[in-house]
């Protein structure tokens, strides 16, 4: 019985860790679901076995009824030489208002989605998991001037990811 109770902690501890915050990555406060709905596209990440040797890749974002967001990640796979889809689900970790969702693709077991960076617009965003080999800079639009590249690796550099290792996304089918 008591081995019992121990592994469900033990899981149960795990899989908070997942949708953990990294320290000193702040969600963005005010966050508005409904501007950040729809497309964003990826221009640069940190390699992820799920994403490896995909180009083009966009996510779509739809509220469904029941406060849920619908996650359509989709992306070419070079190996394959087609599309490739997954769609899961969001809800907030926290607060409505707050930058920081959990994300899951597979069943019960959620992923954080933390939003650190977001202009007044709403066409770019940083986005980080729950450690710092998570991130990604996501935009309105298939591409971005070097000027808010720049930007972008510049504050996931002090916030201390390795941004030395970020993959930068192919859009070219998206453009």
């Amino acid at each position: 019985m008591h081995l019992k109770i121990l592994i469900t902690l033990a899981l149960a501890l795990m899989l908070s860790a997942c949708a953990g915050l990294p320290k000193g990555n702040d969600p963005v406060q005010q966050f508005e679901v409904n501007r950040y709905l729809g497309t964003w596209y990826e221009i640069a990440r940190l390699d992820h076995r799920f994403e490896r040797g995909l180009s083009n890749v966009a996510a779509e974002y739809q509220l469904q009824d029941d406060g849920q967001i619908r996650v359509i990640n989709r992306g070419f796979n070079e190996g394959a030489g087609e599309f490739s889809e997954a769609i899961g689900r969001a809800k907030f970790a926290r607060d409505n208002d707050e930058g920081y969702l959990k994300v899951s693709f597979f069943g019960p077991f959620y992923g954080s989605y933390v939003v650190f960076e977001l202009d007044e617009d709403y066409q770019h965003a940083y986005v980080a998991g729950n450690d710092r080999s998570y991130l990604w800079f996501l935009a309105r639009s298939p591409s971005v001037s070097e000027e808010q590249l720049n930007d972008f690796i510049t504050r996931a550099s002090e916030l201390g990811f390795q941004t030395n290792e970020l993959i930068m996304v192919d859009q070219s089918q998206n453009l």
